[in-house]
């Protein structure tokens, strides 16, 4: 697939007029009343699924319970200061309800509204007009100081402007398609998820290419960090804590973002749930918040008939050459994984990175960063045209409304639209599989680590994984080799339109080696693959070369090594 190229040194205007038709903007003005309806959409919600008092009794319980374990186990400093406080309330309060000495249902409904109002109250994000244009300022402005200062020398200090984040940024694909398609109706992005700076680029990208501000589902973990904190907090970010795991939470936070939606808010959020941790562009999504959008187009649909807006799904890839976060990343899947069959061994990035540091050290480096925007689509997966017009696998033009009637009206049927859920979520999947820029780091990572595992065979993945450095070392002839075969079978499914790829990538195969070499992990302290003094090819660690041979996994290239 030929995704076009999008210069964006070019200068766009924001879509609409002014920042008070902003629908986020809308949205923070009447915050109060939006959070009532969001208690009262949750509450709907979580006593649908708790048809009498004992299944509720036994969720509050199962709620006080995971809420007590998350408070004593994986404290955090934004945690509210009368956390430990509250929830020894709602235990007091189960207590007198098991030992019936208050009305069991009434108090039970009293407990559940209390937690719901704390969620949602936790989770409510925030927007203000003229803190947006500072930050917006602010961050263009620093992130192009912070891309000349490891070049002080050369290009004349710190204050330099000779490059910038469009020097740095590759934006590529079905872009005047997501403008236009903002203008006609509500834009859901859905981005693959490796980096803790993925929020912040496609903040960046959404403001260079005029699309209004959205709201977005930002962890609750980086509002540890006051700079941080205060930027989230005034451009739409709700939060997100991914340690609780309870049913009431869960429902809080959908009802959040399928009301959201319904009021035309422009939406983000990374459907993988978290960071990718084993490397490998998301496979399976979680479909919680993705379902949300299905909600809310039938909501409108309800509302409106035919005059409703239609919601657009836009998938995105995030494409680097090195991800900061790879060692701890790969740490975490392998531990999960092996279990007992892996061990833990030091690492200089066990503890987590500061959030300057991080975007100090990323941006002061190199390598290029490629942002491809997918072709939109309506919420059953349909191709959409420029109109915003829905067009099924045949190319005739169908109606999303039509999805959701039975017996001539529009019904809500949670079944239905789970599995409506499901068909989008695969249809977003292999819009990743597709969008997904190889780089020549992703090429020779792959080819070097299914080298060693093809000279290995019979060994399993944490036996790999620890081979000794002899039997870890490739002779050039044989790699340039492979990668010439691979890189012509990428191709090949390039043709099909199957895969995609930067631009370097149609240098000569020695070229495009070196700059992948160059590019592979260039921040860490082990590199994934180096040249010997021979010439020929290792690695100084495994588990990286691991993760970042997972970029090319799922297209079947295995085979032709």
């Amino acid at each position: 697939m030929k995704l076009k190229r999008y210069r964006s040194k070019r200068k766009y205007e924001p879509i609409l007029p002014g920042p008070r038709e902003w629908p986020v903007v809308q949205l923070s003005r009447n915050k109060k009343e939006f959070i009532k309806e969001v208690i009262e959409e949750a509450y709907g919600r979580i006593k649908s699924n708790t048809r009498n008092k004992t299944a509720l009794i036994e969720e509050l319980e199962t709620t006080l319970y995971k809420e007590k374990a998350r408070i004593r186990q994986t404290p955090w400093k934004v945690d509210p200061d009368d956390d430990h406080e509250f929830w020894s309330k709602v235990k007091n309060d189960l207590l007198e309800i098991s030992q019936h000495k208050v009305k069991d249902e009434e108090k039970a409904n009293k407990i559940l509204h209390s937690i719901i109002e704390r969620y949602a109250e936790e989770i409510a994000g925030n927007f203000n007009t003229s803190h947006y244009r500072f930050a917006r300022g602010v961050i263009t402005f620093g992130f192009n100081r912070l891309l000349n200062a490891a070049r002080i020398k050369k290009l004349g200090g710190f204050w330099s402007s000779e490059l910038t984040m469009n020097d740095k940024i590759q934006i590529n694909g079905e872009v005047e398609k997501l403008r236009t398609l903002a203008k006609k109706g509500t834009v859901v992005i859905v981005p693959t998820h490796s980096s803790n700076l993925d929020s912040i680029l496609i903040g960046w990208v959404i403001y260079t290419l005029g699309l209004p501000p959205v709201i977005y589902g930002a962890g609750l973990n980086l509002f540890n960090i006051s700079i941080i904190s205060y930027f989230m907090n005034s451009l739409g970010a709700y939060k997100v804590d991914r340690r609780k795991k309870n049913m009431i939470y869960l429902e809080t936070l959908k009802s959040y973002s399928a009301l959201a939606l319904k009021k035309g808010c422009q939406s983000l959020f990374f459907p993988g749930g978290t960071r990718s941790r084993d490397g490998r562009v998301e496979k399976e999504l979680k479909l919680g918040l993705l379902g949300t959008a299905i909600e809310a187009q039938r909501a409108n649909y309800q509302e409106h008939g035919n005059d409703a807006e239609k919601i657009f799904i836009v998938p995105v890839s995030l494409n680097y050459h090195f991800v900061l976060e790879a060692p701890s990343l790969i740490r975490q899947y392998l531990e999960k994984r092996g279990q007992e069959r892996y061990y833990v061994e030091n690492d200089e990035f066990s503890s987590s990175y500061k959030i300057i540091t991080f975007l100090f050290k990323f941006f002061t480096k190199g390598s290029d960063i490629s942002v491809s925007i997918g072709d939109a689509m309506d919420i059953l997966g349909n191709k959409v045209d420029e109109e915003g017009k829905s067009f099924d696998s045949t190319g005739r033009e169908i109606q999303p409304k039509d999805y959701f009637v039975f017996q001539d009206k529009i019904t809500v049927n949670k079944q239905r639209e789970a599995e409506y859920t499901r068909m989008l979520a695969k249809k977003i999947v292999k819009q990743y599989s597709i969008i997904a820029r190889v780089f020549s780091s992703h090429l020779i990572a792959f080819v070097a680590f299914e080298i060693i595992n093809k000279k290995n065979k019979k060994l399993d993945l944490f036996s790999l994984l620890r081979l000794p450095e002899e039997d870890l070392v490739i002779p050039y002839s044989e790699f340039k080799t492979t990668c010439q075969r691979i890189k012509n079978k990428i191709e090949d499914r390039i043709k099909e339109g199957r895969m995609s790829q930067a631009e370097h990538m149609d240098d000569n195969i020695d070229n495009i080696i070196e700059h992948g070499l160059l590019n592979l992990g260039m921040y860490h302290s082990k590199r994934p693959l180096i040249k010997t003094e021979e010439g020929d090819i290792t690695t100084m660690d495994m588990n990286l070369l691991y993760f970042y041979r997972n970029r090319l996994d799922g297209y079947g290239l295995e085979k032709h090594i």
